[in-house]
């Protein structure tokens, strides 16, 4: 005989009472996250980069800096390049914010005008390095054989070049004293100078990303079903790739800037009518005794554009890896 009581422990569910069987998945969670889609690794690291204050911190510095090198008529009417002399190193006041030059020019309209070369020199060196070296990086590491070892033995012969010593040799064959370049043919040579000597840097970081994801299965998988290296490259690779070389693309901006301002505090970078931060600086070298205004000003806006391409770089590191959030 069977036992009622153990009998009725497993009874019908009654009406009122969703049955476990048919209950949906998202039963029990609440409605905004039963509604919330799944994710990809971009839109994981966005919602990490909007908790984070100094994503928000360096976002609206580097927004205030390239709206200052588009649109620096918005900050200043003053000439950045005519100055007169009886103002000469007249220190800051309400009539001229940081005060005037060796030459009488406007610092505050200079410092102003200054981030137009400054950070285009940045970006574009930038772009140029990571299209030739992430090019080359892609064909290395997904090729392989001969053709990886040719581009890295080439890649090394750049890569031994000292950079400072390298730049010099560069700009001073073409743009040494006594050149008539003007001021899009001198950014285009210090332009030129990054990105030929920085390049292998960018090729070494894609070629590891590369090895390391093209034996992944669903690359194996799309080989399998006949898809060709274009479309595993341009389809599959390269979206896995970027990770990298978007972070360090962010505070290669930032260590660019600071790079275009040494070269030209040598004298060998950009060059006067050219107006940026590290002319500037240059200029203002013999005078930090008597007159640090003159120095303050335009390094102050340096290292500040300097610091929040790298804290944004930072920020979207810790983002898009998973261990460090």
């Amino acid at each position: 005989m069977s036992d009622p009581s153990a009998a009725s422990l497993v009874s019908t569910p009654r009406p009122e009472q969703p049955s476990e069987i048919g209950a949906p998945t998202d039963a029990g969670l609440p409605e905004s996250a039963a509604k919330e889609e799944p994710r990809g690794l971009l839109g994981d690291a966005w919602r990490d980069l909007r908790r984070k204050p100094l994503f928000w911190i360096s976002a609206a510095f580097i927004l205030l800096f390239v709206v200052m090198a588009a649109f620096p008529s918005l900050f200043t009417s003053g000439d950045p390049v005519n100055g007169t002399l009886s103002r000469s190193r007249v220190e800051p006041s309400a009539d001229a914010w940081f005060g005037y030059d060796v030459q009488g020019r406007d610092v505050y309209a200079r410092t102003i005008y200054g981030a137009r070369a400054s950070i285009m020199v940045a970006l574009l060196s930038v772009i140029g390095t990571v299209l030739i070296g992430g090019t080359m990086g892609i064909i290395a590491g997904y090729k392989g054989g001969w053709l990886d070892g040719l581009l890295s033995r080439f890649a090394d012969i750049f890569f031994g070049l000292p950079f400072v010593l390298g730049a010099i040799v560069i700009l001073t064959t073409f743009n040494g004293a006594g050149s008539d370049n003007n001021e899009w043919q001198i950014m285009g040579l210090v332009i030129l100078s990054l990105v030929v000597l920085i390049w292998p840097v960018v090729m070494r970081l894609m070629r590891s990303s590369v090895l390391a994801t093209k034996e992944a299965d669903y690359i194996l998988a799309a080989r399998a079903l006949g898809a060709g290296p274009g479309r595993i490259i341009v389809k599959h690779l390269l979206p896995n790739c970027l990770a990298p070389l978007l972070v360090y693309a962010t505070i290669m901006v930032g260590s660019f800037i600071g790079a275009e301002a040494t070269l030209s505090f040598l004298g060998i970078g950009l060059k006067t009518p050219v107006v940026s931060w590290g002319i500037m600086i240059s200029e203002a070298q013999n005078y930090i005794r008597v007159s640090p205004f003159l120095l303050f000003f335009p390094a102050a806006f340096l290292v500040t554009a300097v610091l929040s391409f790298v804290m944004l770089g930072e920020a979207v590191r810790e983002a898009l890896d998973p261990k460090l959030r």
